[in-house]
């Protein structure tokens, strides 16, 4: 049953001091979804907080915190922009507040900020089996598309040696150029959209870097990836793909293959995982024929009218969950 108005001040930005708040209001909100959909083990851990750094920093003015008139965290919505691409996650209400409107609140003005800033994509990703969530979101204009499997493999000690590619943060000279390069390979595979700032913002925060394959001094595909743990008080032992662009199948795969090295090689990295989108069916198959098996599925929604759009042959697989 709805609950009745309740009044809420914000939006605020949220800053580095809000992250215990944002970590309790975290974790309590989704574990109660998850109880809710009839997983009652399930505890969600507090995010590390380097993870909420990049979320806050990457989010930018579109880190948003509301508060009650206590002054407590009573909602927030992270929402990121990557050029023509803009995505909400992760956002949640606290619980004892679901139902009183806040909700429809928070998505709207993550789309007002979106709709501001000239995103021609607006999407979020929600569980497939939530069917509350997929509502509430039809109700503000999302409508559900193809499914986010993340997908993960257990590095072994294979032979890597055929799999080219370089670092972008030891490309000494030549990363300007590549990083100008990777914005024209992302533009020409999805009109508008630009990761440069992830790009950046991944290595500067040192969660991780970029993973840069060529073929004749021409970029072919780039793989933007994180080790960091990504939860508190766990081992920084998995290689997170955050975003792959690659001109076709075969560029991907080899990005992939390059990327499989490189955390090889680090040391410390068991496993590596990705983000599926589904709508690249061939990508899909390609990293089932590779060794990655199914871990979880996420459902992609966007707003009506604002869907992503992609050129063939090209390939790309961009994370809106953090």
């Amino acid at each position: 049953m709805p609950q009745p108005e309740i009044e809420v001040i914000g939006p605020d930005r949220a800053a580095l001091e809000d992250i215990e708040a944002l970590n309790r209001l975290f974790a309590d909100a989704f574990t109660d979804r998850y109880h809710r959909d009839g997983m009652p083990a399930v505890r969600v851990p507090f995010l590390s907080r380097d993870i909420w750094r990049y979320a806050i920093e990457d989010a930018a003015g579109g880190a948003m915190l509301w508060r009650d008139q206590d002054g407590q965290l009573a909602a927030f919505n992270m929402v990121h922009q990557s050029g023509a691409e803009g995505w909400m996650g992760p956002l949640a209400v606290r619980p004892g507040l679901q139902g009183s409107g806040i909700g429809h609140r928070i998505v709207r003005a993550g789309v007002a900020w979106l709709r501001r800033r000239g995103a021609t994509v607006v999407g979020l990703e929600t569980m497939p089996r939530t069917v509350e969530n997929i509502g509430f979101y039809g109700q503000l204009g999302f409508v559900p598309g193809y499914l986010t499997v993340t997908m993960v493999k257990d590095l072994g000690r294979g032979d890597l040696s055929q799999a080219p590619g370089e670092r972008l943060s030891r490309a000494a000279a030549a990363r300007p150029v590549l990083l100008r390069d990777c914005r024209a390979l992302t533009h020409a595979v999805a009109p508008g959209v630009d990761y440069t700032r992830e790009i950046v913002l991944t290595e500067e925060l040192r969660l991780g870097d970029t993973t840069v394959c060529t073929d004749q001094d021409r970029l072919q595909a780039f793989a933007l990836w994180q080790t960091a743990a990504l939860a508190q008080a766990r081992p920084a032992d998995e290689l997170r793909l955050l975003k792959v662009v690659a001109a076709d199948l075969a560029s991907f795969r080899g990005v992939l293959r390059a990327t499989e090295r490189i955390a090889v090689e680090s040391g410390g990295i068991a496993r590596i995982s990705i983000r599926c989108q589904t709508a690249f069916s061939d990508g899909y198959a390609a990293l089932l024929g590779d060794g990655y098996r199914v871990h979880w599925t996420d459902l992609r929604m966007t707003l009506q009218g604002a869907e992503e759009r992609t050129v063939p042959p090209g390939i790309v697989m961009s994370n809106w969950e953090i």
